[in-house]
């Protein structure tokens, strides 16, 4: 089994909720887990991975992973919110996998809503980490095409082309296809709002 793995997709795609699951299903064999997630993520709970579908983890919250040393009997170490970790964080994360024997499970987002690759998941895929896309459906309704891509809107509905990309929630986020990008992004829709 490879030892460093990516699982990605798009907001929405049950990201969080695949790692709850994938903790609790290596738990109940007796495999020796740990979950950290970044301290930026204070969305629900510091302490714990929460799903929107009801579902939660215990979790270490980090704001970095300088100083972090997996406990000794760690067998396997999930990772939730990756994209929010720097590339250095990443290299950490390699040399865990890579020299402790443990399997490092790192889940989240592969690109930010200006269709740029965020740094941390850049870095998963020039170390080799094994992807795993996880698959859900674009958000502008009546399409049911593979949702690549997010839009993010601001509070009039108008598509944000530029700013800060970490950022909290997906309140104002829409995942949709690489059409609906495409056409609502960079203007070639008859409106921003999704309709053709």
């Amino acid at each position: 089994m490879a030892n460093l793995h990516f699982h990605y997709g798009t907001m929405g795609a049950s990201k969080s909720a695949g790692l709850i699951i994938t903790a609790y299903n290596f738990k109940r064999n007796g495999t020796s887990v740990e979950v950290i997630k970044p301290q930026f993520d204070s969305r629900f709970a510091s302490e714990k991975v929460v799903s929107r579908i009801g579902i939660e983890t215990p979790a270490l919250s980090l704001k970095n992973l300088n100083s972090f040393i997996p406990q000794p009997n760690t067998q396997v170490l999930l990772v939730d919110e990756i994209q929010f970790f720097s590339p250095a964080d990443i290299d950490k994360l390699v040399h865990i996998a890579d020299n402790k024997n443990i399997i490092v499970m790192c889940y989240g987002l592969m690109v930010d809503s200006n269709e740029c690759i965020f740094p941390a998941s850049k870095r998963l895929i020039e170390v080799g980490a094994k992807l795993h896309c996880m698959e859900s459906n674009c958000q502008i309704p009546g399409c049911m095409k593979l949702a690549t891509h997010h839009l993010r809107f601001d509070k009039n509905g108008n598509v944000i082309r530029a700013g800060e990309q970490f950022e909290l929630g997906d309140s104002n986020f829409k995942s949709v296809c690489r059409q609906h990008f495409n056409m609502l992004y960079h203007g070639i829709g008859k409106n921003e709002k999704g309709e053709r």
